[in-house]
Order: structure tokens, then C-alpha cells, then sequence
């Protein structure tokens, strides 16, 4: 089963959703010790704690996936949550939950070291 860590642009609602669904979501946000985190920390303590990291942060994220690559690291894996799929209106926070919890519903899951886009359900 997948773990994931929401990173600190999304809601503690959505983890809160997921795991009302059986889901193992823990958020930024809700975890004192992680809010203000470089991307780089936040991105190791998820890879520590083997979580995917859910982010819209993509521009920041991806050279730090290129350097885990470069430096043949894996990490536990990113699910990029893009503003064109996912606009950040009413139905951002609805529509992120149902299709992280499309995702984690799939019997593989997301693997160590995989970035993909999240797709709208």
C-alpha cells in the first residue's frame, strides 16, 4: 500500500479524506515539524519515511527529482499535481481527493523513484 505526504500548498483536509477512505496520507501542515521545510527536506523526510510526496510545487521538485536520479537516490516517489488538470478554484480540494484516492486505489500504487502527473477522475 502506498503512503503519502502532502506537501504544504495542500490541505490537511484532503489527508484527513483519504484516510477517512482507509488511505495512509499524513499532510505538512498538520506536522509542526515540517511546516517551513526546504523542498530538499521535505523530500528526504517523505523518502525517509517512505511516502510519495503529493506536490503542486513541480518547478521546484523536478530538479530536485533530477538530482536523486544523478545521484542514483530513490526516492519514495512524486505525484505532481499540475494547476492546468487541477485548477486552484472551489473544487480544487474535491477534486485532488478523488483522484488521489483513484490512485491509491490501483493495486501498484506509485513505485520508489516514479514521478507522474496526477490525473483528473
Amino acid at each position: 500500500m502506498t503512503a503519502l505526504l502532502l506537501d504544504e500548498m495542500l490541505s490537511n483536509v484532503i489527508a484527513e479524506q483519504l484516510r477517512a477512505k482507509g488511505h495512509d496520507v499524513l499532510a505538512v501542515v498538520a506536522d509542526p515539524a515540517l511546516v517551513g521545510l526546504a523542498d530538499d527536506e521535505i523530500l528526504a523526510h517523505a523518502t525517509t519515511a517512505s511516502r510519495a510526496l503529493v506536490t503542486a510545487n513541480i518547478k521546484d521538485f523536478m530538479p530536485l527529482d533530477a538530482r536523486y536520479r544523478a545521484a542514483s537516490q530513490a526516492h519514495a516517489g512524486l505525484i505532481l499535481v499540475s494547476a492546468k488538470t487541477f485548477p486552484q478554484d472551489r473544487s480544487f480540494t474535491a477534486a485532488v481527493t478523488s483522484a488521489l484516492s483513484a490512485l491509491l486505489d490501483q493495486p501498484t500504487g506509485i513505485q520508489p523513484g516514479h514521478v507522474l502527473f496526477l490525473t483528473r477522475r
